[in-house]
This record gives C-alpha cells, sequence and structure tokens, in this order.
C-alpha cells in the first residue's frame, strides 16, 4: 500500500514539475529567441537597406 501511493505522489510531483516549471521556462526561452530573431532580421534588413541607397 505504502508503494501505491509513493508512486502516486510522485507520479503527482513530475507533472506538477513538468507542466509548473519546465514547460513555462520552455516557453518563455522560445519567446525570447523569437523575438531575438525578429529584432536580428530588422537590423539585417535595415543594413541591406542603407547599403543598397549608398550605392547609388
Amino acid at each position: 500500500m505504502t508503494r501505491t501511493v509513493l508512486a502516486v505522489v510522485g507520479a503527482i510531483l513530475a507533472l506538477y514539475v513538468v507542466f509548473g516549471l519546465v514547460l513555462p521556462a520552455l516557453f518563455g526561452l522560445l519567446k525570447f529567441v523569437l523575438v531575438l530573431a525578429v529584432v536580428a532580421f530588422v537590423v539585417v534588413a535595415a543594413v541591406t537597406v542603407a547599403g543598397r541607397f549608398s550605392k547609388k
């Protein structure tokens, strides 16, 4: 009986860790990478446009 109770408690704690800690951290990291990619795209686009206009 004790082994079953501890297994259930362990499963509940594992789910809490996955859904409470790991997934929000991954989504936060993905949002950071997405914002970084957008900023990099804007910088590259601005440098490309400035380079094309300066040649003319």
